[in-house]
């Protein structure tokens, strides 16, 4: 483990992440009690930005380390995607020496995540109530899938949410059946929002000194983060429907086919849609009053997608994204995931990073977010489970010993 340093109610005993350089949360103390993916991705976007992070894990592990393929020398990457940077013990909460062990890392912690279904952490004494009655300044962060009132009993699952919100309805054809979206965009959406109720209510304990509880439920991040089609239902009594992947305020502003594969064109506003019809060799159409402004695209959209689908033709996706964006025109081809990264790259991105060392070094995700003088650290690959118990377990039974885990 990392050097000796100071958690919230850890009687100055605590593992401590102050590397060279410093870190944005270096000195914090993250127990991780949550599975899966939203809690996993919020505390290793923690972990990233300097937080020491201690996995909480039952004896038979993450679940997600079972779900493969595909996997990495034999490890599921669903587990890996979403676990760097963090240190594993391996607790059965029903054994009185774990649980006691749960007990005093809560104590000591700064951060408290969970996700267990409500009220599961106060079958072990662990929840909000019982932490910071030991530990006051605790931020105690709690992630559901339908909060912890009237929805507390439902199980939170993306797919669920991803149905029960709307954003099904809205996602497929219009004539086929509505599709999910191709990851738990929800689970990644909720870990967000938890970083930022987390580190608003760090910000509140500067200055008071008092922890607080943070919650954050799928459908809620959910319904926030459909944005401007919940806006269209809550200030416009509109429901919006499936429109395959055209926009219902903005045209053009979907995939059109050109010689060879589609490209995303977003001509959002006159000013692009001008440069548009220029580099198309059409300039005349800028000015033809059924495409002049946007409301007038927009209406007359099934006179204007065949005229653009023709001129398109003439070449293929990648010189037509390298003549548009030239000239302001926002565009992309439809790639793979390969040719996401391979994207990144080209703008100077560096979407991948190693984390670990040696044998134990992995590739893995950049950090999104870049900081000019204190940048995210990929120094732990993700553990394997209870690879820290022997040394984690021994510093919560000392607790008053400096840390002999350096």
């Amino acid at each position: 483990m990392a050097e000796g340093g100071t958690g919230a109610g850890s009687d100055g005993a605590g593992p401590r992440v102050q590397g060279p350089g410093g870190a944005p949360l270096a000195g914090l103390l993250v127990a991780d009690f949550s599975r899966v993916l939203a809690g996993p991705y919020a505390t290793m976007l923690l972990a990233d930005l300097g937080a020491t992070v201690v996995k909480v894990e039952g004896p038979a592990g993450d679940e997600t380390r079972a779900w493969r393929p595909p996997v990495r020398g034999g490890v599921s990457t669903y587990y890996l995607g979403v676990n760097r940077g963090k240190r594993s013990i391996a607790l059965d909460l029903r054994d009185p020496d774990d649980l006691a062990a749960a007990r005093e890392l809560a104590r000591r912690a700064d951060v408290l995540i969970e996700n267990l279904k409500p009220g599961g952490m106060a079958r072990f004494g662990l929840d909000h109530a019982a932490v910071a009655a030991g530990n006051p300044g605790v931020v105690y962060a709690s992630i559901s899938g339908f909060g912890s009132g009237a929805g507390a009993h439902v199980p939170g699952y993306d797919l669920m949410v991803q149905a029960v919100s709307g954003l099904m309805s809205l996602t497929g054809d219009p004539e086929g059946p509505a599709y999910r979206a191709g990851i738990s965009v929800f689970d990644v959406m909720a870990g967000n929002h938890a970083v930022i109720g987390i580190l608003a209510a760090l910000r509140h304990r500067d200055a008071t000194g008092r922890g607080q509880h943070v919650e954050v439920n799928l459908l809620s991040s959910a319904l926030t983060g459909l944005v401007n089609h919940s806006s269209a239902y809550v200030a416009g009594g509109t429901v919006p429907y499936r429109m395959g992947n055209a926009h219902p305020s903005v045209f053009p502003y979907e995939p059109l086919p050109t010689a060879d594969r589609e490209l995303i064109v977003t001509a959002a506003n006159d000013g692009q849609f001008r440069a548009l019809c220029e580099v198309l060799g059409r300039p005349g159409l800028a000015d033809d009053p059924r495409f002049a402004h946007n409301a007038d695209r927009t209406a007359h959209r099934d006179a204007l997608r065949p005229v653009l689908v023709e001129l398109l033709a003439a070449r293929g996706a990648q010189e037509w994204f390298d003549l548009l964006v030239a000239a302001g025109v926002p565009c992309g081809p439809i790639n793979t995931i390969d040719g996401g990264f391979a994207m990144a790259e080209r703008f100077g991105l560096d979407p991948v990073v190693e984390v670990g060392e040696g044998e134990r070094a992995l590739p893995t995700t950049r950090h999104p977010i870049t900081f000019s003088a204190t940048p995210p650290r990929y120094e732990l690959p993700p553990p394997e489970l209870d690879e820290h118990g022997a040394e984690l377990r021994a510093w919560l039974a000392a607790p008053h010993a400096p840390d002999a885990t350096a």
